[in-house]
């Protein structure tokens, strides 16, 4: 097989791709690389179709620690499990492919992303999406539609494509978008109370350079050309199947849709499915897959008809009005703070834990070095809170996703570490399911935090959008429902504050999304947000003005940065005598922060004041209270400041003469010395 390659200019790097020379017994394959960052991307697919109902597609992304020069942490030293980071990005890339594949496509099709150069510029996540699509499309597998991905930044009022590392740490936004010529099939990405415009505008300048990057893509496969797509096997229709289910049960269906709450009405629907089943199975027990297929879609139908031509959904709502919220705050005793959130049907217990520096978790990117991060936010989806047994075998896919949608969604307005050094830890348990748990999540872990008196800048509340679209009728909805997010052709989760907004993701089943559709989901999100942060103002007008007392007390100091080494003592043994002596926990950054934790004032308060005798300069004149360590023939060795000893000769002790010190002193006796030179 012959190397092909093409590229273009971007951000002042060359974007190219290439085929032909890695991965040519895949299905198709292709490297992406912008300055020195490199994705291979393969896809694979089995000939023969599976019996699933869905897409059986997977995806996979993995960092290699040999692309940045590094060897891999742990006994093994080799790439483990996938990391979250990794998760991630495997993610980005499933999202806007999976809803372009051909409808009926059951094959099972793997798409993986391996990084093999990455320098400290450029990030390879939105390298890979147009990587995937351009495999896809060299590749047999019937896929035709082309997709890139582009990610955004603002440095100085201007946008920038791709942007380096550099410029994402300037940058007020990070946006990253994939479509095609025509739409925008995902958005994802968070910034700092950004307005609904500024936001559009970005999307708008993303799909620009979506557009050049769908071209290039276009100009490789001409070059190289596509091999002979798989032909699908049609599958058997029966027309009259959807009329004739839909006269047996299409007006019962339509009155179980509408049954208020999420297990009567799915009681209501399993009746009506029961009907369906008595009469579609033949003599010998044996159920025609036609019909179940058939009500489903019958289903689908009638409700999106509903709210298409009578505005009405299924819980009896409008288009725009939220669920009925209520909201407790410091309901568990012994957590430093929490909240119990419940929006209609759907519930998320946040806790809020304060930790010291030691609680803070480490970071391993791949393109620079290893940080430790302060905030993080776990979010949790237990099978019990939609009525289900499963099992409990790890985080999946889907409870990091959400994680960190929540996560980014609370960052930009969580205190400064001068004003709380603390490191934080989020949870959002969902402890019951009807769409929207993200959302939940974003309120419940901000009313948590502000429970445990975090002095956040402002609070933040999130909603998801929804939609339904027929040909030329549209539908938004505010504040969808698990049946609407299922059934509906959207999910568009929105999260900020009074000011803008802080996090989004957009997902679609559809072929994408117009800017207008864009444009009044946000609108409505907008009023939404405004909404629940009144009810969370209610609930919780401010951060609490005490913490918990189960919480730690954490002070700083800053020390020279020449006088770390003082407070250490060798081998530490300065440090573990102040912490031994006092019961805080003494943590040191590079720059000279000291972290002094304690369980109660007290401790912090006298490790705090070792640490400022520790470093004050000894004063000539000045009066100290010191401690007498050691005795001698010919005085006494005072401690005045801490680690530090001065003499005091036995002429000194007394206004008369001393023929004995330790007839006036005795070992850890507290006296007034007076420092009259230093040697």
């Amino acid at each position: 097989m012959q190397k092909h390659e093409v590229s273009m200019e971007m951000n002042g790097t060359t974007f190219s791709l290439e085929t032909g020379r890695m991965a040519k017994q895949a299905n198709g394959s292709v490297v992406v690389r912008m300055g020195d960052t490199m994705s291979l991307m393969t896809v694979t697919a089995d000939k023969n179709p599976s019996d699933r109902d869905f897409l059986p597609l997977f995806v996979e992304y993995r960092n290699k620690t040999y692309a940045a020069g590094k060897i891999p942490g742990g006994f093994f030293k080799r790439e483990a499990r996938p990391t979250e980071r990794e998760t991630l990005s495997a993610r980005l890339i499933d999202r806007p492919l999976r809803p372009l594949f051909p409808d009926g496509y059951s094959h099972e099709t793997q798409i993986v992303a391996f990084i093999i150069s990455a320098d400290t510029d450029f990030h390879a996540d939105t390298l890979s999406i147009t990587g995937a699509s351009m495999a896809l499309n060299l590749s047999d597998v019937p896929f035709t539609e082309v997709v890139s991905g582009v990610r955004v930044a603002r440095v100085e009022n201007e946008f920038v494509p791709n942007p380096s590392v550099s410029q994402l740490e300037e940058s007020d936004l990070d946006l990253i978008v994939a479509g095609t010529d025509d739409i925008v099939c995902m958005i994802e990405g968070e910034c700092e109370e950004v307005s609904e415009d500024d936001l559009l505008d970005a999307i708008e300048f993303a799909h620009g350079w979506i557009k050049k990057l769908n071209d290039l893509q276009r100009q490789l496969l001409a070059k190289a050309g596509a091999k002979e797509k798989w032909v699908m096997a049609e599958v058997a229709q029966n027309p009259g199947m959807l009329a004739k289910v839909e006269e047996l049960v299409g007006a019962e269906l339509k009155q179980a849709i509408v049954v208020k709450g999420k297990m009567e009405r799915a009681e209501a629907l399993a009746a009506v499915k029961a009907k369906v089943v008595e009469a579609f199975t033949d003599a010998e027990g044996v159920l025609d897959p036609e019909a179940m297929e058939a009500l489903g879609k019958l289903e689908k139908k009638t409700m999106r008809e509903m709210i298409l031509a009578d505005g009405v959904r299924t819980d009896g709502r409008d288009l725009t009005t939220v669920r009925p919220i209520t909201i407790e705050c410091g309901v568990l005793p012994r957590a430093h703070g929490s909240c119990l959130f419940t929006r209609g049907e759907t519930q998320a217990l946040g806790t809020a834990t304060l930790g010291s520096k030691q609680a803070e978790q480490r970071v391993e990117p791949l393109n620079s070095e290893q940080y430790w991060s302060k905030y993080y936010l776990h979010y949790n989806f237990p099978p019990f809170s939609v009525g289900e047994v499963g099992r409990y075998s790890g985080t999946g896919r889907r409870e990091i996703g959400h994680g960190k949608l929540a996560e980014r969604a609370i960052q930009p307005i969580l205190p400064s570490l001068e004003d709380f050094p603390y490191t934080i830890r989020l949870v959002s348990d969902v402890l019951e399911s009807n769409g929207s748990s993200s959302m939940a999540t974003v309120c419940a872990c901000c009313l948590a935090l502000m429970d445990a008196g975090a002095p956040i800048k402002a609070p933040v509340a999130g909603v998801a959008m929804g939609l339904i679209k027929e040909e030329d009728r549209v539908a938004v909805l505010t504040d969808i429902l698990g049946v609407e997010d299922h059934l509906g052709d959207m999910d568009f989760k929105v999260t900020g504050t009074r000011q803008g907004i802080t996090a989004f993701q957009l997902d679609t089943k559809i072929a994408g999304i117009s800017r207008e559709i864009m444009t009044k989901a946000l609108t409505d999100a907008r009023n939404a947000r405004v909404h629940i942060l009144d009810v969370m103002d209610e609930a919780m007008p401010a951060p609490r003005d005490h913490m918990s007392p189960y919480a730690p007390k954490i002070e700083t100091i800053q020390i020279p940065v020449n006088k770390i080494g003082a407070l250490i003592g060798p081998g530490g043994k300065v440090i573990k005598q102040i912490q031994e002596d006092t019961g805080a926990t003494i943590e040191v950054d590079d720059d000279g922060t000291v972290f002094v934790s304690s369980i109660d004032q007290e401790s912090g308060k006298a490790a705090l004041d070792y640490i400022r005798g520790l470093m004050a300069e000894p004063e000539i004149g000045k009066v100290y209270t010191g401690t007498v360590k050691t005795i001698v023939d010919f005085g006494a060795f005072v401690e005045y400041l801490p680690g530090k000893d001065g003499l005091l000769h036995i002429s000194e002790l007394e206004h008369f003469r001393v023929g004995n010190v330790e007839d006036v002193l005795q070992i850890g006796d507290t006296i007034e010395v007076k420092l009259v030179e230093v040697d």
